[in-house]
């Protein structure tokens, strides 16, 4: 009884003094002709878990640093002007939200990742509705968890790799939601590196120029409903494990080298509902195992599927292959993947049962693509009667191309 009794008085102490803190808590009100005309003066002045209001006005400062929890938030995005001098907001606390900024003109430097907004070592933050322009990097998290950017328009303006950074950058980051932001023009659109456990939801990376969305030695991350579109390459995945790739888009990542998504050294990944269309290359894929290709489509691609290196115990069923110049292509005479239950535009077999399912195994690995692989200048022959001539005699008798890669049950209607 009087542990219960103590329990309960503790209890009533913290009701009472959350209560009165929240009565502490203060507004400031920020704008060019107040008394209080700088935001970086006023986060000094303000106390944790104050309000600062941001009216519409131009605030050339850079370097802000802040260090305890506020909710600074604009109001008709007022403009915060670095003036190319640096980082301009940098985030070092927890339980920090920026909301309805106008952030233009980071310093461009050799030597410092300089970003419109760096979150360092700071849990449950809130960045949305953000405008950023102007940038060298957008939205940087380092070391960071529990957050969510959400809802922010990213514009870069880069030209060249070497002197531009990316628009959302996560860093040895955990448990993070990127979720309905616009990023174009910048290095890499989104960029995740030793990043677990991130959800990438809703996005719209396009006209970047390296790659939509990049993942680097990062575990057990999701990204659904994006849509990546004109980028140097659409998507990039290297060196990680238990990615859940699901309904993205990939749209004209258009380029010598340039394809929907790059796989490299990636395991146990499942790649399900996505549309391929109008890239160079679908999927390239090296080095990668274990992955489940369930019912995507390929349209209009280049190749929708080009196999380099070794990939062992991969499993293609139920996807669309739609009017590709090449539907997969292979550099080995080796096959250890499954393909079954997919819809080949250029199957020409029968259902005699009509059943749905055709009755002659289908062999999607043309001669040709093997040909184009080793000689790329050869592909100046697409669509002549020669290549036709020799890619029938290949799926006839195969010796180039693996014997046991064919789909044993190929559908006969389009998979809706």
């Amino acid at each position: 009884m009087i542990f219960h009794n103590l329990h309960i008085r503790c209890s009533l102490l913290l009701l009472i003094f959350l209560s009165a803190h929240s009565l502490w808590a203060r507004t400031w009100t920020v704008c060019p002709s107040c008394e209080n005309s700088s935001l970086k003066e006023t986060i000094k002045s303000a106390d944790a878990h104050d309000t600062l209001l941001i009216l519409k006005g131009t605030y050339r400062e850079f370097d802000i640093l802040i260090d305890k929890p506020l909710l600074i938030k604009g109001v008709n995005y007022p403009i915060i002007d670095g003036e190319k001098k640096g980082e301009i907001l940098r985030v070092q606390a927890d339980n920090v939200t920026l909301d309805g900024l106008f952030i233009i003109n980071v310093g461009v430097s050799y030597t410092k990742d300089n970003a419109a907004i760096r979150v360092v070592r700071s849990k449950h933050f809130l960045i949305q509705n953000m405008v950023l322009e102007q940038l060298f990097f957008g939205i940087y998290l380092e070391k960071s968890s529990l957050g969510k950017v959400y809802h922010n328009r990213i514009i870069g303006e880069a030209v060249d790799e070497y002197n531009s950074g990316n628009g959302i950058q996560l860093w040895y980051s955990t448990d993070i939601e990127v979720r309905k932001n616009h990023v174009q023009g910048t290095r890499d659109g989104i960029y995740l590196e030793f990043s677990d456990n991130i959800n990438i939801t809703e996005n719209v990376s396009m006209d970047n120029l390296r790659y939509g969305l990049h993942f680097m030695f990062s575990n057990h991350d999701t990204y659904t409903h994006n849509i990546f579109e004109n980028n140097g390459a659409g998507v990039a995945v290297m060196f990680s494990k238990f990615i859940t790739m699901k309904n993205n888009t990939f749209h004209k990542n258009w380029g010598t080298a340039a394809y929907g998504m790059l796989l490299k050294e990636i395991n146990d990944a499942e790649i399900i509902g996505n549309v391929f269309k109008e890239n160079t290359i679908g999927i390239n894929i090296e080095g990668s195992n274990r992955i489940h290709y369930i019912g995507n489509d390929f349209i209009g691609n280049g190749w929708a599927i080009r196999v380099i290196g070794a990939c062992y115990t991969n499993r293609f069923k139920g996807n669309n292959f739609l009017y590709n110049s090449f539907d997969i292509s292979y550099n080995s005479k080796l096959n250890d993947n499954v393909f079954e239950g997919n819809f080949w535009s250029s199957y020409t077999g029968y259902d005699l049962d009509k059943d749905g399912i055709g009755d002659v195994p289908y062999r999607p690995v043309k001669l040709f693509s093997y040909v184009v692989n080793r000689t790329p200048e050869t592909i100046v022959l697409l669509r002549s009667l020669f290549m036709d001539i020799i890619d029938f005699s290949e799926r006839v008798s195969p010796v180039f191309t693996p014997d046991n890669l064919m789909d044993a049950q190929p559908l006969m209607k389009i998979r809706s």
